[in-house]
């Protein structure tokens, strides 16, 4: 016979009462976790999970029946059947249409995400008072095929050389695969648009000085065995799994800020939902200083400037994006028939 199932509990989080049913449900198969599990875990990491969700909209991404059962990414909260305290941002979409996103004011509105099936929280580079100005400057290494985890993490501290050189603090974390993300806090004074072309210019000089290491091909056909940087990250309506988000994966494994001095020697699947939350009550938030200051870009937007000069322009959008002033063609290199042979 069949066991019986648990009851739902009110579990009071941030001066509010929320709502946990079904806590037994396991949403990670392979490992036993538990919606209750994956509540409790996002509960005990408040203070990280805050820092990089406070006062941003963010799309969530639901798994209601486990991570192994239908997927959906939710850019809307219901207007229906939501608790009254829970805040919400008007963000734009590059197609015009608009959407009221949850906007996080405390550690209640991620446990009641969690209540709702979310396993992965992905914030935008904005906070609620200019949802169209960047204050984050997102750099997503993204190994492909025939690197790793290893490769990414050698491209970051080549990366952090240059930073240095700027005078601009990054603050890496792990993708919670075998990626690295490096965030820079930036001051919100430009648009997306801007935003993106400062990260292409950084990349590019990346590319530069490990050009066996690192590219910025948009295309998979030419960027070989190299670390991808991908640069649409920061084009508008693009997110990435903010930090000590958890991923969608068998392990369970959690995208986890870290010190420039281990990133060389981690091993991204020992951060998971039941290691983080201990290393993080142990050794504190490596990201706690990120909002000390913001940074200027106008470095950035002189390097763009000098690569246009230099016949180095825009790069493509997102296929989903309209087509943007100064792109060049959105066509495989393989496929064009224009291209010089």
């Amino acid at each position: 016979m069949g066991g019986t199932k648990a009851a739902a509990e009110q579990i009071e989080v941030a001066g509010h009462s929320v709502r946990l049913s079904s806590p037994d449900r396991v949403i990670f198969p392979k490992r036993g976790f538990t919606k209750a599990d994956v509540f409790h875990y996002y509960v005990s990491v408040g203070d990280g999970i805050m820092r990089a969700l406070g006062d941003r909209p963010t799309t969530l991404q639901r798994f209601p029946d486990g991570i192994e059962g239908e997927m959906f990414f939710q850019k809307r909260v219901p207007t229906r059947g939501v608790p009254p305290w829970v805040q919400t941002a008007e963000i734009s979409f590059p197609s015009g249409r608009k959407a009221a996103e949850l906007c996080p004011a405390d550690l209640a509105h991620v446990a009641w995400a969690a209540q709702m099936g979310t396993v992965v929280f992905h914030p935008w580079p904005v906070r609620s008072a200019d949802v169209d100005k960047p204050d984050e400057l997102r750099v997503d290494l993204d190994p492909q095929p025939g690197t790793d985890f290893a490769h990414a993490a050698t491209a970051a501290a080549e990366l952090r050389a240059i930073l240095d050189e700027l005078g601009v603090p990054g603050w890496p974390k792990t993708s919670g695969g075998r990626g690295v993300h490096v965030y820079l806090r930036i001051q919100p004074r430009w648009t997306f648009v801007e935003v993106r072309r400062a990260t292409i210019a950084l990349a590019r000089e990346l590319a530069r000085r490990r050009p066996d290491l690192v590219t910025t091909a948009w295309w998979k056909e030419e960027r070989g065995e190299r670390v991808f940087v991908d640069y649409n990250q920061m084009a508008r309506d693009r997110t990435i799994a903010c930090a000590y988000s958890l991923r969608a994966n068998a392990r369970a494994t959690v995208s986890t800020p870290v010190t420039w001095d281990e990133l060389a020697d981690v091993d991204p699947d020992d951060f998971d939902l039941r290691t983080v939350p201990e290393r993080l009550a142990q050794r504190g938030d490596p990201h706690a200083g990120i909002d000390d200051a913001a940074w200027d870009i106008t470095p950035l937007l002189e390097w763009a400037e000098r690569d246009a000069a230099a016949g180095e322009g825009d790069l493509p959008y997102p296929p989903d994006h309209p087509k943007m002033p100064g792109e060049p063609k959105r066509v495989q290199p393989s496929k064009d028939r224009d291209r010089p042979r």
